[in-house]
């Protein structure tokens, strides 16, 4: 099962989403940053470097906020690890991702998710997950 790590970026109520490209896997999806976790490497030090290469921020990384394992109808699994951003520095810089947009998360469900991000995607919109 693949081992990834998502960030849950909030600033004035919205959450950071971004949007894959048209040449990557599930194009055009919608997703939260991070990726795969490395051998050897710890979940928070991998988010912390997915930060960095996808979107040019020093994060400070916060509690998890949950893990959800997924199973695509076309093989392969998933194990998502997602994880509260405290704070970052520096100006956000879309470096690999068709777009990256500020939502309200009561809007999220109105996005194309990946099917492995849907329920924490419902869940998040409904308040269930974070306290502003």
């Amino acid at each position: 099962m693949k081992q990834v790590v998502a960030a849950v970026i909030t600033r004035n109520g919205k959450v950071l989403i971004c949007q894959r490209t048209k040449d990557q896997p599930m194009p055009l999806k919608w997703e939260f940053p991070g990726g795969k976790i490395e051998a050897g490497e710890e979940q928070t030090a991998a988010l912390a470097r997915e930060l960095d290469e996808e979107l040019g921020i020093a994060a400070t990384i916060g509690d998890k906020v949950t893990t959800v394992q997924h199973h695509y109808k076309k093989g392969g699994a998933v194990e998502l690890h997602f994880y509260r951003v405290l704070e970052f520095r520096g100006e956000l810089d879309n470096r690999i991702f068709a777009q990256i947009r500020w939502v309200d998360r009561r809007n999220l469900p109105r996005f194309d998710f990946l099917d492995a991000d849907r329920d924490f995607v419902r869940q998040l919109a409904r308040g269930h997950l974070l306290r502003d």
